[in-house]
């Protein structure tokens, strides 16, 4: 793919473009050797067709400020979002090989709404909240930033909240609409999470987005946040509630668990856990969310360390909202939107679900 245009930035826009109408979520590009996109989980490659040939060096010096050039200068590698004309995207560069080698993170022009993605009912109403919080959760690439995004949209709309989102890049733009929407970008506008949770603490911020609990200092940040009466919805790279309980408790030493595992229980109010399945027809991916509501059995499970029975509780809560993954999965079988192969691929019990799968 030739660009018509001149520039270097102006090619990148027009890849940008051409990778959007392809449905991609990422770009990968290795200068004179590789460009790849990521469509619907897969990698496609797209070197020979697009013939790109920009040069990094220039792009480099369009997209990246000056002290942005200095961190990739002394680390070799620096992540940012940025708008080039009017996509936004989140790029990472970073050295290989001797060379320059980028990724980039397509997001949609919209935030879309809960409905859009197909986010229970259960799990938006618990972004109207007043406090506690609200974990999103899934590996990278899950869609859980887009989930995020999502909720922080449609509390702004619905509801009069000052917000505040503390992100490492930010990726989505939100508008006030009935709240006050403030964004604050780690390393740019605050010096890192921890700094950024303390200033918000004196700020009467309502509602707190973290877009990544990296370290104990930011965990326990968070749930002091929470116990203080925010809202705070944070994210972790875990790929189920339980899961998501035990590395939140697990952060701490030993002797604070007993502590922790209090304090969690008296703050959580839900986790929603997320993963992409690939359509049944091809026309993309399909988001399969898991739902714990921190009720007065799940928060006595988490103070007395009962994991392992918080996963019957969830089944058999079903009609307070809660959704268990292989449910999730099940449902969107039912609905001939993934096929049976995908659903005992995505299945946490995949034996079950083979079993469950062969009776329709």
């Amino acid at each position: 793919m030739q660009s018509d245009t001149t520039g270097s930035l102006q090619e990148f826009h027009k890849i940008l473009e051409e990778a959007g109408k392809k449905g991609a979520s990422d770009i990968h590009y290795v200068p004179k050797e590789q460009l790849l996109l990521r469509i619907d989980g897969r990698l496609v490659d797209m070197t020979e067709e697009w013939n790109v040939s920009f040069s990094m060096e220039e792009l480099i010096e369009k997209l990246l400020d000056k002290k942005q050039q200095k961190t990739f200068e002394e680390n070799g590698e620096v992540e940012f979002s940025c708008p080039v004309f009017n996509k936004r995207v989140r790029v990472n560069l970073f050295r290989q090989s001797g060379t320059c080698a980028m990724s980039v993170r397509l997001f949609a022009e919209k935030i879309p709404t809960p409905q859009m993605l197909g986010l229970p009912e259960s799990a938006v109403q618990m972004a109207g909240k007043r406090r506690g919080l609200i974990l999103v959760t899934g590996a990278s690439g899950s869609g859980r930033t887009t989930t995020m995004a999502s909720m922080i949209d449609h509390i702004a709309s619905n509801y009069e909240r000052s917000i505040l989102t503390l992100e490492k890049p930010a990726e989505y733009l939100f508008r006030s609409g009935k709240s006050m929407v403030l964004q604050r970008e780690i390393g740019i506008d605050s010096r890192s999470y921890e700094a950024g949770l303390k200033a918000a603490l004196k700020q009467d911020m309502d509602v707190i987005l973290i877009s990544e609990m990296e370290d104990l200092d930011t965990v326990s940040l968070a749930l002091t946040a929470a116990e203080m009466g925010h809202l705070v919805i944070a994210a972790l790279p875990t790929r189920n509630a339980v899961a998501s309980i035990e590395r939140v408790v697990e952060c701490f030493p030993d002797h604070r668990q007993h502590q922790i595992r209090s304090q969690l229980s008296d703050v959580l109010a839900g986790v929603i856990s997320q993963q992409l399945l690939p359509r049944l027809d091809g026309g993309g991916r399909v988001a399969a969310f898991e739902v714990l509501l921190a009720n007065q059995e799940i928060k006595s499970l988490i103070k007395e360390q009962k994991y392992f029975q918080i996963p019957s509780v969830m089944r058999s809560c079903r009609k307070e909202g809660m959704v268990s993954m292989d449910d999730a999965v099940y449902d969107l079988y039912m609905k001939s939107m993934i096929d049976s192969d995908t659903a005992v691929c995505y299945a946490q019990d995949g034996v079950g679900m083979r079993q469950k799968v062969q009776l329709f």
